[in-house]
């Protein structure tokens, strides 16, 4: 299960580390593309390979926007001897990358969130809904 939060730095180039016990998880490629709340979201070549079975087995007619929003811009990620991996032009721009990042492990996905943009997430999270989905989960 992929949990955890960390905190890093995107070189010059646009290489981020993808945290080991992350790398673990995901394999030695991923994928990652366009999230939720302007993140990006990265996928081991299972849980990829898995979307992109779900997406073809509904109507094309229905799955002709997410599927340009998702496959259009997505990267095969492979992480380098230091376990940086190169985020493409398109991805950080979407997600406004541009030095400090917070990669988030969300159960069965990573998420990549600019710093300032998870700062303020949090800030206006909800107790009250919170807390009302932890009392249904008997959390």
């Amino acid at each position: 299960m992929l949990i955890g939060n960390y905190q890093h730095n995107i070189d010059i180039k646009g290489r981020v580390i993808m945290p080991a016990k992350f790398r673990e998880e995901l394999g030695d490629i991923f994928y990652a593309t366009k999230g939720k709340d302007n993140t990006i979201t990265v996928l081991s070549k299972d849980s990829w390979d898995e979307l992109g079975r779900k997406i073809s087995e509904m109507p094309s007619a229905k799955t002709v926007q997410i599927t340009r929003f998702l496959f259009s811009s997505a990267a095969e990620l492979i992480p380098d001897k230091q376990g940086r991996v190169l985020i493409p032009q398109p991805l950080r721009e979407y997600a406004g990358l541009d030095k400090d990042v917070v990669i988030n492990g969300t159960g069965s996905k990573v998420e990549i969130w600019d710093k300032e943009a998870w700062d303020r997430y949090n800030n206006d999270l909800s107790g009250d809904d919170i807390y009302d989905l932890m009392d249904k989960l008997e959390l």
